[in-house]
């Protein structure tokens, strides 16, 4: 089961908007209404984890032929 993050839909203009979450299986539809109140609800969308894998590392990151913005080389961008 995947844990999601919702938040209510603010009926008025400045009403601030709550947030909560629910465990679902990543078939489940996204809720459109709070499970206890009836509240209209969004799925906020947030960053993952990433992929991370065993054994061996990510290549480096590769700089820029021109050495960076400062000439020097190294790697700034002023």
């Amino acid at each position: 089961m995947a844990t999601y993050l919702y938040e209510t839909i603010p009926s008025k203009q400045g009403e601030a908007s709550q947030t909560f979450e629910v465990q679902q299986s990543m078939k489940d539809a996204p809720l459109t209404t709070h499970p206890e109140t009836g509240v209209p609800v969004r799925r906020v969308i947030t960053g993952g984890f990433g992929f991370v894998s065993k054994g061996g590392s990510a290549p480096a990151p590769q700089r820029p032929a021109s050495g960076g913005g400062c000439g020097s080389g190294c790697g700034c961008h002023h």
